[in-house]
Order: structure tokens, then C-alpha cells, then sequence
């Protein structure tokens, strides 16, 4: 089972994750975890990574692609991964259709976490709320003004993905507006039916 899971940050892909990893048995690839992974294992394209993170670059789709391509050798990626976090853009998107390719392998599902993303931005401000009224500290990631910042910059670079993979009729969506397990329902349906016609 080899999916990427789309949406905007608060959507709930973390969490939905970790319910198809338990189920499937399959690793959550993070390009983050990866990066840092590959560096510290000092790998060729880790080495890459390494010179450019240390110039204060970014690291170019190549690079990425090149982690993405190592990492789904490893034996716990053989029977499949998801893909978090990545691909961000059209390019991204192209260059890891071609990299599966070359390796005789294919996306079995892109399903995109749907969500009415004013109803979002109350639900951080909310729990941002509700962790202050507890005397916890608020997760960085839910500042109101940090997440709509995160919010506008996946508007901007990241939803253009969803076209590329409806266009190429791999696209599917679930309801992230639904309760948690509604929505791991939504999922699993749509992967037992990829299952099936894989």
C-alpha cells in the first residue's frame, strides 16, 4: 500500500497516519525525519543535503527525491509507505511519478483530508484556548497567527498538488470535517477498495 496523504496542516494527517501504519504495517515517511536520517547516516545524497542545510539552503527536489528513492528500498518500506509532507509541488509530484516508475512501482492511492479551513482556524484557536484555560503551554504550531501563516503558504504552494493527481484520476477525498473515526473509516474504505484493484 504506497499512498500520499494531502491536506492543510490542522487537517488531522497525523493522526489518520498513525491509524494506517498500525493497520497496514506500513512506515510513515516524513521528508523531515528523512533528511535528517540520511545526513546522519552520512549517505551520498545525505552528504548532499548535509552541504546544502548547512549553507542555509533548501534542499532541491533532487535531493529529496534522491532520500525518497533510498528510503522506500529499506525493508520495512517494502510492503509500502505513506508519503506525509511531500510531494509539496507539481515538480515534487512529476519527479516522484518518474522515480516509482523507473523503480517498477506505482501509488496505489493520494487521498486528500477535505476541510473547511475557516472551521480549522476556530478549531486551533480553540485548543489554543483550552490549553491556556489548563495551564498548558500552547503548541507552537497552534498559535492562531502562526497557523494561518501555515495555512496561506500551503494555500499558495501545496494545493496545486490535488489537481495533479485528480487530473491523472488517482485523486480521492475524505471529509476531514467528520469526528476522527469517521474519517478513519472514510480511509480505510477508499484503501481496501485500492487494494482491491491493485
Amino acid at each position: 500500500m504506497r499512498l500520499i496523504l494531502l491536506g492543510p496542516p490542522g487537517a488531522g494527517k497525523g493522526t489518520q497516519a498513525v491509524r494506517i501504519v498500525e493497520k497496514y504495517g506500513i512506515p510513515q515517511l516524513s521528508t523531515g525525519d528523512m533528511l535528517r536520517a540520511a545526513v546522519a547516516a552520512g549517505t551520498p545524497v545525505g552528504l548532499k543535503a548535509k552541504a546544502v542545510m548547512e549553507s542555509g539552503g533548501l534542499v532541491s527536489d533532487d535531493i529529496v527525491i534522491g532520500i525518497v528513492a533510498d528510503r522506500i528500498e529499506e525493508g520495512d518500506a517494502k510492503k509500502g509507505f505513506i508519503l506525509d509532507g511531500f510531494p509539496r509541488t507539481v515538480a515534487q509530484a512529476e519527479a516522484l511519478d518518474a522515480m516509482l516508475k523507473g523503480k517498477g512501482l506505482k501509488l496505489d492511492a493520494v487521498v486528500e483530508l477535505v476541510v473547511d479551513q475557516k472551521a480549522l482556524v476556530g478549531r486551533i484557536v480553540k485548543r489554543a484556548e483550552d490549553a491556556k484555560a489548563a495551564g498548558q503551554p500552547v503548541r507552537k504550531d497552534d498559535d492562531p497567527e502562526v497557523f494561518k501563516t501555515r495555512l496561506e503558504a500551503y494555500n499558495r504552494d501545496t494545493a496545486v498538488v490535488s489537481p495533479y493527481y485528480a487530473a491523472t484520476g488517482k485523486l480521492k477525498t475524505v471529509d476531514g470535517m467528520q469526528n476522527i473515526d469517521q474519517v478513519t473509516a472514510s480511509l480505510f474504505a477508499i484503501l481496501e477498495d485500492a487494494r482491491a484493484t491493485a
